[in-house]
């Protein structure tokens, strides 16, 4: 997928989750306000229907008198002769249970001139009560005096949010998946573009590098075909020898794609046995000695593990080995100098190849285990490798219960450690 193509996507969503996101703040905000005016609509019907009944009761003057405070009577005697505190509160409770309110408020009848609570379960401060949106007039029932009634639901902002705390919570739960998902995708796009860029790069790479060994042997065979070459023995053991290595360069490549097709695949079968790890060592060695000799170094082993047996695929086993002393050769400038050591820590048997080349920068040492990835040093022309190899040998060791470690310095050199249970 084109680079612009994916700035564009990823510009058009990115502004469709942000009105998504303020889509949904507006939703809560209006939710919210219309869950406020829901409630206060309903306790103000509450206190108008309190306000109705106590019209239409019966009141004994008498006994209200008797239990009232005489001060109190006294002066507000015409609001006593329409209201029995004891009938009010028992009005209250009985419209606020509707209300799911339980006992979490405050009510009080007050003189709006004055400010003196007259009857009710209101002793807070006066101005809770009087700055509450919930009150009614009670100029109906007493109409020379302006008395007011008035409820205080201390929690009520809480109580709303409890009765509406679902949607929010939804709502952010939405966007934190959509937000994910949006992120994971074009993390998954980017890495999907890129590895199929490695992948193009590396089926470029290897399809050069075939046309090599396969122009040499096909000039090879020519040569070998013509009279007076096979007139010549050294002439005909030469070309012989030219044909023969470039096979066994077209073999690794072949064992190269194999690898990454192996892997791909996902599906292949490990032949686990018990495996003598110094006997795999030093078969590999010995097939691998010649090239090292041929740049005039030296693979030097020290194998001080006692208990050597671990359960392993022969086959990998020995891929794994060859491509990690491959690695040390193809990064060491001249004279290679291995070291391959074997020990034994915590019930598992140490495997390190070492080498003394250019090293890998702590930048790199991260990523040289990822697929397609290809070591560079400055000029692009100076890329080695294929990027499948260290790759190959990470998800190998670790399918056989193994782990890799990888201890590099810039040019110092590089040990990769391989550990296996015994």
């Amino acid at each position: 997928m084109d680079k612009k193509v994916i700035n564009v996507i990823i510009f058009l969503t990115s502004i469709s989750l942000v009105a998504a996101l303020i889509t949904q703040l507006f939703w809560v905000r209006d939710a919210w306000s219309l869950k406020g005016d829901q409630f206060n609509n309903s306790v103000k019907l509450s206190l108008k229907t309190i306000v109705t009944e106590l019209m239409n009761s019966d009141v004994n003057k008498a006994d209200i008198k008797s239990k009232a405070d005489p001060t109190l009577y006294k002066e507000n005697e015409q609001l006593f002769s329409m209201v029995n505190p004891e009938v009010l509160d028992s009005m209250v409770k009985k419209e606020f249970v509707g209300l799911q309110i339980g006992s979490n408020y405050y009510y009080g009848v007050y003189h709006d001139i004055n400010k003196e609570v007259i009857m009710g379960n209101y002793k807070g401060d006066i101005n809770n009560l009087i700055s509450s949106p919930h009150q009614v007039s009670l100029t109906c029932i007493c109409q020379s005096d302006n008395y007011m009634l008035s409820v205080y639901i201390p929690q009520q902002r809480a109580m709303l949010i409890n009765k509406i705390i679902i949607l929010p919570v939804m709502s952010g739960l939405f966007l934190i998946v959509l937000l994910f998902s949006f992120f994971y995708t074009i993390y998954f796009i980017i890495r999907q573009k890129k590895l199929s860029e490695m992948k193009t790069d590396f089926v470029n790479n290897m399809t050069h590098e075939f046309k090599t060994p396969i122009a040499t042997i096909s000039v090879s065979a020519e040569m070998l075909a013509k009279e007076k070459i096979i007139n010549s023995p050294e002439k005909v053991q030469k070309y012989s020898r030219i044909i023969a290595e470039e096979n066994i360069r077209l073999k690794k490549l072949v064992e190269r794609v194999l690898q990454i097709a192996i892997i791909d695949k996902e599906d292949f079968k490990l032949r686990l046995k018990e495996q003598d790890v110094h006997v795999i060592i030093r078969d590999c060695i010995n097939n691998f000695n010649v090239q090292v000799k041929e740049r005039k170094g030296c693979i030097k082993t020290n194998l001080n593990a006692h208990k050597h047996i671990i359960n392993a695929d022969h086959d990998h086993l020995m891929n794994i080995l060859f491509n990690l002393l491959d690695n040390a050769n193809k990064y060491s400038p001249e004279n290679p100098h291995i070291i391959v050591n074997t020990d034994n820590l915590n019930g598992t048997v140490l495997i390190s190849v070492a080498d003394k080349g250019i090293g890998i920068s702590k930048e790199n040492q991260d990523a040289v285990f990822k697929k397609f990835h290809r070591l560079q040093r400055g000029d692009i022309h100076d890329v080695k490798g294929y990027g499948i190899g260290l790759f190959y040998v990470k998800t190998m060791v670790e399918k056989m219960g193994g782990h890799i470690e990888l201890k590099s310095e810039l040019n110092k050199g590089s040990s990769f450690i391989l550990s296996f249970p015994v």
